[in-house]
């Protein structure tokens, strides 16, 4: 599958009612990246602070060019690159940014407090890597639908998410768009990431608030106006929209496309959509929503097994749940064929949380598409989502409480069976206690 080009449109505006621009932002196409900060604090410090995180980002980057090469040649075994390696790159980047700028405010008591939102895209061949703080955003325009991949770090949206208030009363609070995470405001940020598979024609927007803030009730026109094949001609129409609006901010806009925008890859495109609803009809995964369905997709490999390839054997450790995308698998225990497993069945989830035996042995009957989730890269998530992982913990009890269920009932019939009618004393009538014959020996003298 050969590499698609990418295409890029960019632009920035002070809007119309700030004297600075406080927006920065930085594309690389020779590196694939593109970034977006928005800027803030007083005298002007929110233009250095954004400045200074997407030169300190682009830097960082620019040395890690081996491991980004790695990575898309693809290799095995010592030589693999893996997306973790990627994302722990760009978080240590993000860092590193957030380190430099609050030590450039500390030099100066005016500059104090400055820090600034970042979103940056990293496309390597066909997978898209995205990091993000603040209230910036990216959107995601694919076959015709736009959704936004990126969550709003602000106290409006952390107290959704923890249903500590409605929505309603969420509304009502004046520092509702106050951002609760920042660059440069403390020496280490807390940067999210996310895991794109790319498909030809994907187009991404990367802005700032001062553009996305005009659209939060009305994604139809901004998919409409990002729509436009011309992405010079939809970075200057978002622009201007926003400006139309009011201009309260900087208005910033990151257009990027893969390959032609009109470009459909059919087959790649139903088997990526194959993958996210195979995953969200799960039960262990059936409760998250879109954005936490593709952070659990950044972790899911897709293995390919051929007829009679063992895919776990009984007796042996293992750490991966198994979803089966395609083809047939037999189950077996002792010999004994115990179940078939096909498309959207899975199998292993146990050994996400503990280390143990396997149960059963799985074979692949025929060739089989596998999607594999690994313990480690699991605890990965549970560490770092704790929303994600009160749903995931939440479902795995259900998960346990069901096997518990099954294991009662099956002990409840063994039961019944050992208490059946015995009837030892009719098949022994004749070995009657008063009929048997005793000889006792004499002492030896």
């Amino acid at each position: 599958m050969s590499t698609p080009e990418i295409l890029f449109a960019a632009l920035t505006d002070v809007g119309r009612q700030r004297e600075h621009n406080e927006d920065n932002f930085l594309v690389d196409k020779k590196l694939g990246l593109f970034v977006v900060c928005d800027g803030m604090g007083g005298h002007a410090a929110g233009e250095v602070a954004s400045a200074l995180a997407v030169r300190t980002l682009h830097e960082e980057i620019k040395r890690e060019a081996d491991l980004l090469t790695d990575y898309a040649r693809g290799g095995a075994g010592a030589a693999r690159v893996s997306k973790r390696d990627i994302l722990n790159m760009l978080e240590f980047a993000v860092n590193r940014a957030s380190s430099r700028v609050h030590a450039e405010a500390a030099k100066d008591e005016k500059k104090r407090g400055m820090g600034t939102t970042l979103v940056a895209l990293l496309v390597i061949g066909h997978t898209a890597f995205i990091i993000y703080v603040g209230d910036s955003r990216i959107y995601l325009l694919r076959e015709g639908v736009l959704e936004q991949l990126t969550e709003d770090h602000t106290v409006r949206n952390e107290l959704i998410k923890k249903r500590k208030m409605s929505r309603e009363q969420v509304e009502q609070i004046a520092q509702k768009n106050a951002i609760t995470r920042a660059v440069g405001v403390y020496e280490h940020a807390e940067p999210d990431t996310l895991v794109v598979d790319l498909l030809q024609g994907d187009r991404f927007l990367l802005c700032s608030d001062g553009l996305c803030g005009y659209f939060e009730e009305d994604l139809e026109t901004l998919g409409r106006l990002l729509s436009n094949p011309n992405a010079d001609a939809a970075a200057r129409s978002l622009i201007d929209a926003a400006n139309e609006q009011g201009g309260k901010d900087n208005i910033t806009s990151v257009i990027v496309t893969v390959g032609d925008a009109t470009a459909r890859d059919v087959t790649r495109a139903k088997q990526l959509q194959l993958k996210r609803e195979t995953l969200a009809r799960m039960p262990l995964f059936r409760p998250l929503n879109d954005r936490e369905i593709l952070r659990v997709l950044q972790v899911t490999d897709v293995t390919a097994f051929k007829n009679g390839e063992h895919v776990m054997t009984e007796g042996a450790t293992g750490e991966e749940l198994f979803i089966v995308l395609s083809g047939t698998l037999r189950v077996t225990r002792g010999g004994a064929e115990l179940a078939t497993l096909k498309t959207g069945d899975h199998v292993g989830e146990m050994a996400l949380v503990r280390s143990q035996p396997r149960s059963a042995t799985v074979v692949s009957d025929g060739p089989s598409e596998l999607m594999v989730i690994r313990r480690t890269e699991f605890f990965e998530i549970l560490r770092k989502e704790h929303q994600l992982a009160v749903k995931l913990l939440w479902q795995f009890l259900g998960v346990l409480a069901d096997r518990l269920a099954d294991t009662s009932r099956e002990l409840g019939a063994a039961k019944e069976e050992l208490a059946a009618e015995d009837i030892t004393g009719d098949i022994f009538e004749d070995d009657d206690e008063a009929d048997r014959k005793t000889l006792i020996l004499p002492e030896p003298h």
